[in-house]
């Protein structure tokens, strides 16, 4: 049986192993559209589009079947870093999608944007709004691991500083709706209610 190829080619991983302390209990757990949890909207939604979905989270929390690529259980590194670490080191491609798993509106066309302005010399492709910038959603390439291993050692987790000082481009988007972040509960009803 043949099944319907998807636009994109590169593996997408899903970070959800925050704290969610502005949210009061985990985000990743909310239902959300229809599904279980926010973590189970995204891995359906997002492997309509890619051909392989992984999510990355501290240690297999979740209540359905998903490729998670745990970052130091047990530890106490609740930053993206961990995150970055354990996905260079269990996935062998050169680049990856990322994406937070608090937004869920960001689609397609967001998607395939950021992927047309990836080139092999970069290190980074992220998204960027009036807001400002958004490291969570974007392109990183394996040329950023041994920043990330060095990152991690000293306990130093500001992404915005390693992509500023790397080979990164920002993506323009003049709308704003695609990257809202749902943190705070009164967004996410917001956005649970706009579904």
């Amino acid at each position: 049986m043949s099944h319907k190829p998807v636009p994109f080619d590169i593996p997408c991983v899903i970070f959800a192993g925050g704290k969610s302390s502005r949210m009061g209990r985990d985000k990743a757990l909310l239902p959300f559209g229809g599904y279980n949890s926010l973590a189970e909207f995204q891995y359906r939604r997002l492997s309509s589009l890619f051909e392989k979905v992984y999510i990355s989270a501290k240690e297999n929390k979740f209540n359905f079947t998903a490729d998670i690529i745990e970052d130091s259980p047990g530890e106490k590194v609740f930053a993206p870093t961990a995150g970055f670490n354990a996905m260079f080191k269990k996935l062998k491609d050169e680049r990856i999608f990322v994406l937070s798993v608090d937004t869920p509106f960001v689609g397609e066309e967001e998607i395939r944007t950021l992927l047309e302005n990836d080139s092999e010399e970069l290190d980074a492709v992220i998204a960027k709004t009036g807001s400002g910038t958004h490291p969570m959603c974007g392109i990183y390439h394996r040329s950023l691991l041994p920043s990330f291993e060095q990152m991690l050692q000293e306990d130093n987790h500001r992404l915005g500083q390693l992509l500023k000082k790397s080979k990164t481009v920002y993506i323009d988007f003049k709308d704003e709706t695609p990257f809202a972040n749902l943190n705070h509960p009164h967004e996410y009803e917001e956005a649970f209610k706009s579904l």
